[in-house]
């Protein structure tokens, strides 16, 4: 087994390698980006490394820096969490280059599985059917086009190198495409660093489901059970469940039974996840993550395994611990991704402070974080908080407990998607089995978020005026050479309770942060200033001085947290003025246009 691990990630899936890691007894190595410098990820590793930088493109995508981390702690192995560089093939070979274990599936299985394109290619040869699309990268909007001529609208625009619903977009109408692509290429570019896309036919209301794989370096090949993403927006899941309600048995058998084909297809090892759109009782393959899931805590809670424990063994050259024979599936899981975001405002990214954050407790109820209170949540980013997780003996009792779990979570200082969940879980399509993927964006009321929101916990007062009192103790984080090390300083209570590098105390009385300025309105004040509802980096201007717009048209693309989000026109006119250009950085409140 390995002696130190290097974790190339942040948040709560770095915390969650490096707990693993600890049970085992090997020593965790975190890095960071100046944001990230006193992160929760950040204080729980054994050591910590600078990478420089703030935008992912800067830190965590950053090659060089991560493996000049390498060499400077002397890790053996490294774990990619998901996103950033988990399905790059180029990334994992420069590690073993360098004689690091990679842990994850080798670079020739990634570029087949990761390549969405090459993927289709390699299941088509295995028999796996699949959603109609292409298997070449788009070149030009009349592509699109001529596919939508053939297959009809709409069609779903996907990045090649991804997965997540990050650089998907949907084109409902021949006069879309052009614009679904752009945005499409931008997005895949600044989530995966690669801006190839293709397309496939968007189903019209199917189910996501999707199987947990684990492949050995003996031949050995499993799936653990299957799960149920179907409950998102913007393509991107807010809840999954394992197992997937409502399959009967031979068609959830020939569904993992078809994972293990696609796995096999291209030498698959360690752990992935094949996903697949169920429809009608029909499935097709629609891609392989090359990496563990954020879902995957489902699946161990349903299962008893420690899936990432199992990736260690894989990838240290051991054979999985269990066969198929031995996989046995338990009760009901459901978890519930909690994201900086206002539901009540089409999902649209909350950054902010987490001034205040109590957690829920009780019998079958895990969290699995990357943040605490008094923390902030960046812009830069993505915007999961983290992912409240619930077992219990079946489905109902699950959803009960789920609620239950998050009528007691606590959150202040930015918007979250609790209410939604809330609302979600509470309606009876969901208890039903009467959802889909599109069901949250075209059939919810999205009143109902509103109904569901807590009422915030007042901030507490900040400490200004206040006696210094007696001295504390207090750990602070500081940077050697690009090595972070904690040191201990004593200083008044009314400083310590502000000072970065521990969590705040429970019902600490002064000194907490205030709370971040959430925009109210999705675009302006409707008197004609377009302001920007939250902190991002204009990557578009669609109009110019002089051109009249009509309401709800779009003005311009603003990219936070890694979504690109139009910014609307709440009235008719004429725009006077333009404040803003391409690559400029923006905070909730600044006045981007001016129409008459």
């Amino acid at each position: 087994m390995f002696s130190k691990v290097l974790i190339a990630n942040r948040g709560e899936i770095a915390i969650r390698v490096m707990r693993t890691c600890r049970e085992v007894g090997i020593r965790t190595v975190a890095v960071y980006s100046e944001l990230d410098r006193d992160a929760a990820h950040v204080r729980y590793a054994d050591e910590a490394y600078a990478l420089g930088g703030q935008t992912a493109a800067e830190s965590y995508l950053n090659t060089d820096a991560i493996l000049d981390a390498i060499r400077t702690s002397g890790a053996d192995a490294v774990h990619p969490g998901y996103g950033f560089f988990s399905e790059n093939a180029d990334f994992a070979r420069r590690l073993t280059d360098a004689g690091v274990v990679w842990i994850g599936p080798p670079p020739d299985a990634i570029e087949i599985m990761g390549d969405k394109i090459s993927s289709r290619l390699a299941v088509e040869r295995a028999n796996v059917p699949s959603v109609p699309g292409t298997t070449t990268p788009i070149q030009d909007s009349s592509e699109i086009l001529a596919f939508g001529e053939e297959h009809g609208y709409p069609i779903a625009i996907k990045a090649a190198f991804g997965g997540g619903g990050r650089g998907m977009k949907v084109v409902h109408h021949a006069d879309d495409a052009a614009a679904a692509m752009e945005s499409a290429q931008r997005e895949a570019q600044a989530y995966f660093g690669r801006p190839e896309i293709y397309m496939e036919r968007y189903l019209t209301r199917p189910r996501h489901v999707e199987l947990q794989v684990f492949c050995d370096t003996h031949g050995n090949a499993i799936y653990i059970g299957d799960r149920d993403c179907s409950t998102q927006r913007r393509n991107q899941k807010l809840i999954e469940e394992a197992p997937a309600p409502g399959i009967p048995a031979e068609t959830r058998r020939a569904m993992g039974e078809t994972a293990i084909q696609a796995a096999r297809a291209c030498g698959y090892v360690n752990a992935g996840t094949v996903e697949m759109l169920y429809q009608d009782g029909d499935f097709f393959f629609l891609e392989m993550n090359t990496r563990l899931q954020v879902e995957h805590c489902v699946t161990e809670e349903i299962s008893g395994l420690d899936l990432v424990a199992e990736q260690l063994r894989v990838a240290a050259g051991e054979p999985l611990s269990i066969t198929q024979d031995d996989v046995t599936l338990v009760g009901h899981a459901i978890e519930c991704r909690i994201n900086a975001e206002d539901a009540t405002r089409n999902f649209l990214p909350s950054p902010g402070t987490l001034t205040r954050l109590r957690l829920p407790a009780g019998l079958g109820v895990r969290w699995d974080g990357g943040y605490q209170e008094g923390d902030t949540v960046s812009q830069y980013y993505d915007n999961l908080i983290g992912k409240l997780v619930v077992w219990a003996p079946d489905r109902d009792r699950a959803i009960d407990r789920l609620i239950r779990a998050l009528r007691e979570f606590e959150v202040s200082g930015l918007h979250t998607t609790i209410p939604a969940h809330i609302a979600l879980l509470s309606h009876p399509d969901f208890r039903a089995v009467r959802h889909s993927t599109k069901w949250v964006e075209d059939e919810v009321d999205h009143a109902l978020f509103s109904a569901e929101a807590p009422a915030t916990a007042p901030a507490a007062a900040d400490g200004e005026g206040a006696a210094a009192g007696p001295l504390v103790e207090r750990s602070m984080p500081v940077e050697v050479d690009g090595k972070r090390f904690t040191v201990k300083v004593w200083m008044p209570e009314v400083a310590a309770a502000s000072a970065p590098g521990t969590p705040r105390r429970a019902g600490a009385p002064a000194g907490r942060p205030k709370p971040a300025n959430v925009a109210g309105s999705s675009g302006g004040s409707g008197d004609g200033t377009v302001t920007a509802p939250m902190q991002g980096t204009i990557v578009k201007v669609l109009v110019e001085v002089g051109a009249t717009v009509e309401i709800g048209q779009a003005l311009l693309v603003l990219e936070a947290m890694k979504m690109e989000n139009n910014i609307n026109a709440e009235v008719a006119g004429k725009v006077a003025e333009v404040k803003v250009s391409p690559g400029d950085a923006v905070s909730t409140g600044d006045v981007l246009a001016i129409i008459e």
